[in-house]
């Protein structure tokens, strides 16, 4: 057996399995899980996801978001224990895989255009399939 098939079982069980599908330039609510003395409560770290780095076990993902005037960057580890639950709110349109030139924008230079979604209408498949009559023909003088 190699050494990465070895690696890989001993990670297997730490990997999360209900994780969204998120990309970089994406609008996400991250519910970090925060230990304040004896107590325990989920605060809620929302921003456009920066870049996501590294693989496995190891995979990170870099959230940023602007409070109060000032940029704040938070990095996660995916697969923590610490995060609750990932919540994508928008799915936003980026061509490169490293955002870090929205550090020097504010405001609405600073948006991301969202990403239109294609719906597939299937027919139904219950209802017969009905022919439209034919129209009448229209009487001449």
């Amino acid at each position: 057996m190699h050494a990465q098939n070895i690696i890989d079982t001993l990670h297997k069980p730490f990997l999360k399995a209900n994780l969204p599908d998120f990309r970089t330039g994406d609008t996400v609510r991250v519910h970090v899980k925060v230990v304040e003395g004896e107590s325990e409560r989920i605060q809620p770290f929302e921003g456009v996801v920066l870049k996501r780095n590294g693989g496995g076990l190891a995979e990170v993902f870099t959230v940023r978001k602007i409070s109060f005037g000032i940029g704040i960057e938070r990095t996660f580890p995916l697969h923590s224990a610490r995060i609750d639950k990932i919540e994508i709110l928008k799915n936003g349109r980026a061509r490169r895989s490293r955002l870090y030139y929205l550090r020097s924008l504010t405001g609405k230079a600073a948006r991301l255009s969202e990403k239109e979604k294609i719906e597939i209408e299937s027919a139904p498949e219950s209802k017969p399939a009905v022919k439209a009559a034919a129209p009448e023909p229209v009487g001449t003088r």
